[in-house]
């Protein structure tokens, strides 16, 4: 390009110079002319210098693009592939999670059944055996156990306690708590209050179950909860009765569903 705009300038000074004699403000209008003429050459080469500059970026761009494409592709097919493997690791893990729950359900129901041939002699009035929350609760009426406002056992009591610990000796794998409840009755006497009597009464049920019937006292916890977990009315003596209750609480060894679940 710049050599063709050189040339077309020289061919127009020899132009100007064979037509004869010209003035100087002619040969001044031929000459700004052909420096023009060189400018605009010079922009056009330097335009097409750029463009091709571009151009060249541009096809760099687009194979890099095409590279990563690629490489995203089989990132995508290894992603597919680990999750279809997550997939078959979770399906294996739930499986396994509701057959240890399940066993869970079969001791619990055989102890529960267990544990009501056990206690067989004694009526629905002075206590219950039931599933809740995954637990068995025996709950045991003060009047088998306790006088009012004390914390020794009655024989009668210690009757259904003795027979209770022979199961438990033989399901080492269950923990049990014993929760003491009080009706809302303000106590006098010996005990400051509901809970200093609830507390009381379940630390006498554990020892009976531990020292004298051989329980590992590893599995048994002691505790109060006096007026403030009732289960019926206080404002009825048939409410407040079945409120002044002890609740043996046994529960399964959860180790190997807590084993599972933190993996």
């Amino acid at each position: 390009m710049q050599k063709i705009l050189s040339l077309i300038s020289i061919l127009a000074i020899t132009a100007t110079i064979n037509s004869g004699c010209v003035s100087g403000k002619k040969y001044k209008d031929s000459q700004a002319w052909v420096n023009k003429l060189q400018r605009d050459s010079s922009l056009a080469h330097q335009s097409l210098t750029d463009c091709n500059t571009e151009l060249t970026a541009s096809k760099n761009l687009a194979k890099d693009l095409s590279a990563q494409n690629t490489l995203t592709q089989q990132d995508l097919d290894n992603l597919s592939a680990n999750s279809k493997m997550t997939i078959a690791d979770q399906a294996k893990r739930l499986a396994d999670l509701q057959k240890i729950i399940q066993g869970q359900k079969d001791i619990m129901n055989n102890l529960k059944k267990t544990v009501s041939d056990a206690l067989i002699g004694f009526t629905p009035e002075e206590l219950s055996i039931e599933i809740k929350n995954g637990n068995i609760y025996v709950s045991l009426q003060e009047k088998l156990l306790f006088k009012s406002g004390s914390d020794l056992v009655d024989p009668k009591g210690k009757e259904a306690l003795q027979k209770l610990a022979a199961v438990l000796n033989n399901n080492p794998d269950i923990n049990v708590n014993i929760e003491g409840h009080t009706d809302s009755i303000p106590i006098k006497g010996k005990f400051a209050d509901n809970w200093a009597l609830s507390v009381s009464r379940a630390t006498s049920i554990v020892r009976i179950l531990t020292v004298e019937s051989g329980v590992d006292p590893h599995r048994v916890i002691a505790s109060g909860r006096g007026e403030y977990y009732p289960i019926n009315s206080n404002s009825t003596d048939n409410g407040r009765a079945r409120n002044r209750r002890t609740e043996i609480i046994l529960s399964p060894n959860l180790t190997e569903l807590f084993k599972l679940l933190n993996q």
